[in-house]
């Protein structure tokens, strides 16, 4: 009976801190109904048979996000016809800087509730409202009121800076 390896990267940001450096990886045998997959971990290795007693796994980490997604269909009744001023953020799936933003603009989101409306907007899905904005880089955080950009705030920057911004916008 012969077998292959397949290796996988760990894609998120709890596997990456869980497996051990080298891949999560999958042994199949030719027989279908032998499954074997281990998780190489840091202390110790955590494996998967099949026709084994079933496992519940807990979630360590979920991210329950606050502010909303827009696109480019959703755009102009979101952010161009609000009566709240608007944080929107223009981020990339692959961009890591743009993750630690996200946790800050939903934490915003829920501070500002009601006088702030706070969304996501994908570059990589919603190029035309980026190219609009001339949008060149990931993180930037774009502020409106009345239809107009009041304020840019490109990379990432402490939360105080995003609240300040949204604090003079709030007074003009």
């Amino acid at each position: 009976m012969a077998s292959s390896s397949t290796s996988v990267t760990p894609s998120s940001h709890l596997a990456a801190k869980l497996a051990h450096p080298r891949a999560i990886s999958s042994h199949f045998s030719s027989n279908p109904n032998s499954l074997n997959i281990s998780f190489p971990l840091k202390n110790g290795s955590f494996k998967l048979r099949r026709n084994a007693p079933s496992i519940t796994l807990k979630t360590l980490f979920a991210h329950d996000p606050k502010a909303a997604v827009v696109t480019k269909d959703t755009w102009e009744k979101s952010v161009m016809n609000s009566d709240a001023p608007v944080l929107v953020e223009f981020y990339a799936s692959w961009c890591g800087p743009c993750m630690m933003v996200h946790r800050i603009i939903d934490e915003i989101a829920s501070e500002y509730a009601g006088r702030v409306s706070c969304f996501i907007l994908n570059t990589d899905t919603d190029f035309p409202v980026a190219e609009v904005y001339n949008i060149m880089a990931v993180p930037v955080v774009l502020l409106f009121k009345n239809r107009e950009r009041k304020e840019s705030i490109v990379g990432t920057m402490p939360k105080e800076y995003y609240i300040a911004a949204i604090e003079r916008i709030l007074k003009s």
